[in-house]
């Protein structure tokens, strides 16, 4: 049977059919030698796979899975057991949102980028949805616009909207519908409140622990995928804290930086690093000011947050 899995806990899965069934499936103990798996877990969320029914009863819900499929795309962070190692957080996935605030606590620019740049090197569209719209004030709602502004000329999409009031929940609904959908956000922005919104009726507090077989859930680790009532998937992941810069090196993080590729080829130096080098033009772009100061700036603190040995 084919499945996709809802839910990790490190060593059980949660996996549903493309029928509606339901297993509790653990991994087939073979597969994990056979398969090339280089993360810290071999499924994640969002994985597709052969599964098989434990035992002769037709109606038990345990489940033995035997295969995984390729993934289109996935997103990875360092693993917050084994740093030097990474762990996928979601597979095939069609985009990403990143819940943000602009006070109460603000998001700040460079934690922003961080997301944007993982997101973008493993292909994954984001939209950043800007929360707590209820609560600013007319200088909050003029950094908006200003953020606003920087990111869509860039090229990402960007929504204000309030999960106190509900105001922008229908364009949310709308961004989502159909798709498969990562949500993530730090700690205080209203990510759960957000997602309690889209999924009536839903409490993640209770729901997160309810049901499950297996110890441990380790509920700030690992992500889950709901179904959307009006189509699609969600998947609510750990805070982007837990997301560190894993595989990629120094010389690539430019081509991340989506306003900076155009002027990749003009630099002097192939391997430039638009620190120190002469005739660099991404940072005659800056000065010029067709690049963000401030991105220029989260650039070469995420530069410097690469370890040497990464290349």
């Amino acid at each position: 049977m084919q499945a996709t899995i809802y839910r990790s806990t490190g060593s059980w899965y949660t996996a549903k059919t493309t029928e509606g069934e339901v297993f509790q499936a653990r991994i087939k103990g073979v597969l994990k030698i056979d398969e090339d798996i280089t993360s810290t877990n071999p499924i994640a969320v969002g994985d597709v796979v052969e599964i098989v029914r434990e035992g002769g009863d037709a109606t038990a819900n345990n489940a033995m899975i035997t295969e995984i499929s390729k993934r289109h795309n996935y997103i990875v962070r360092s693993s917050p057991h084994k740093k030097n190692q990474k762990h996928i957080v979601a597979a095939n996935m069609d985009q990403a949102m990143l819940i943000c605030t602009v006070k109460e606590p603000r998001t700040s620019n460079g934690f922003m980028d961080r997301f944007l740049v993982t997101a973008a090197a493993y292909h994954i569209p984001v939209i950043l949805v800007f929360n707590k719209k209820d609560i600013y004030k007319e200088k909050d709602l003029d950094k908006f616009a200003e953020l606003q502004a920087l990111y869509e000329d860039i090229g990402y999409k960007v929504l204000l909207v309030s999960a106190e009031t509900t105001d922008g929940i229908d364009l949310l609904k709308a961004e989502m519908k159909d798709k498969t959908t990562l949500m993530s956000g730090h700690s205080g922005v209203g990510k759960s409140s957000l997602i309690n919104r889209l999924l009536p009726g839903l409490d993640l507090r209770t729901t997160a622990v309810s049901g499950w077989s297996g110890k441990g859930l380790h509920t700030t680790t690992y992500a889950e995928m709901y179904d959307l009532p009006d189509g699609g998937k969600l998947i609510d992941t750990p805070g982007v804290r837990e997301f560190g810069i894993v595989d990629i090196t120094k010389p690539e993080l430019s081509h991340y930086f989506l306003e900076m590729q155009p002027y990749l080829q003009e630099c002097q130096f192939n391997n430039c690093l638009h620190i120190n080098e002469p005739g660099c033009a991404v940072k005659a772009a800056v000065n010029e000011g067709e690049i963000d100061v401030e991105r220029y700036v989260s650039y070469a603190s995420i530069l410097e947050s690469i370890q040497e040995d990464q290349y």
